[in-house]
């Protein structure tokens, strides 16, 4: 070790547990301090550290650099032995260049923790034994499959049978078809008379709420979905009723009123599709053609004339 410390080399070895159990491991620990300059030589490890002591795994060399400028250098070794013996284990030698230098000797102490009876024969290792079936962990498992398949089953058909047996719920009836249609529609002219937003340049807002209310009126009044049909289309199906005289008027002509409300679609139509610019004329005369539909097709105007006759 004086000679160590003069060359400025350090070598040390230790054991973190100098008795073992046979088959435990332990690990050794390799340690080297050297100058920066020096190349060092640690021992090379193979299989086993010495007779009867196996090496079962090794670190490589960690290297690491101390705060006075020196190299530490450290290597784990994990060790173990299957005989029963106390071992001797050599100092460990390090070589630079021409120099070797040895860390302390070590003791490893490995215990036999059973007595062997060496009076008993030598006999054979046993065959590998099957373990035993478990029958009721399978039953079991096919037991709770069936349960739940069981379970799923009577789910469904309740559920069949609530649906088959439950009271059908009602529809919610729209406020707006519990009134009169003429009665919803004149009160929307009213609120288009009212905001004439034709005035503030809004021209095809202004036709098309219009022909959305006459729409929605001949809709709910002849059944003509005229909402999903094109003014040709509504008008080729209201034309028989007012024309041909199906349907009693209160004081105009069937004629006169088809033809109004033509032009009243037609003009809309010119004002969505075509960018027609409409006069405040054709803008009133538009809303008065709507309000005069209206009322002259409304069914208690064919009752107070049934009534008059």
């Amino acid at each position: 070790m004086f000679l160590n410390i003069l060359l400025a080399i350090v070598v040390s070895a230790s054991i973190d547990s100098t008795t073992l159990m046979i088959g435990d491991q332990t690990d050794l620990h390799l340690q080297v301090t050297h100058e920066a300059s020096e190349h060092v030589q640690l021992p090379v490890f193979g299989e086993t550290l010495q007779d009867g002591i196996e090496i079962v795994d090794r670190t490589i060399v960690d290297t690491t650099t101390l705060p006075d400028g020196r190299v530490q250098l450290n290597q784990y070794l994990t060790l173990t032995s299957f005989k029963d013996s106390l071992f001797a284990i050599d100092p460990l030698v390090v070589t630079c260049g021409e120099d070797s230098f040895w860390s302390d000797a070590m003791a490893l102490n490995v215990v036999q923790p059973f007595e062997v009876d060496s009076s008993l024969a030598i006999t054979d290792i046993k065959d590998i034994e099957k373990a035993p079936i478990w029958w009721w962990g399978i039953i079991r498992w096919i037991l709770l499959a069936i349960g739940l398949l069981l379970l799923a089953v009577g789910l469904y058909y309740l559920w069949r049978w609530y649906e088959k047996h439950r009271k059908p719920e009602e529809e919610a009836i729209d406020p707006i078809l519990l009134r009169p249609a003429d009665e919803v529609a004149l009160e929307k002219l009213d609120a288009i008379k009212a905001r004439k937003i034709w005035k503030d340049g809004k021209v095809k807002e202004y036709q098309t709420e219009l022909t959305d209310v006459v729409r929605e009126y001949i809709g709910r009044r002849f059944d003509v979905h005229s909402t999903e049909k094109t003014s040709d289309e509504t008008l080729r199906e209201v034309k028989p009723l007012l024309v041909n005289g199906d349907l009693s008027l209160v004081n105009g002509d069937g004629k006169i009123l088809y033809e109004n409300l033509r032009k009243m679609l037609q003009l809309a139509d010119l004002v969505k599709f075509a960018k027609w610019h409409t006069t405040p004329d054709e803008n009133e005369q538009a809303l008065t053609t709507a309000y005069e539909f209206v009322k002259e097709t409304t069914p208690q105007a064919e009752e107070e004339l049934e009534i008059q006759n």
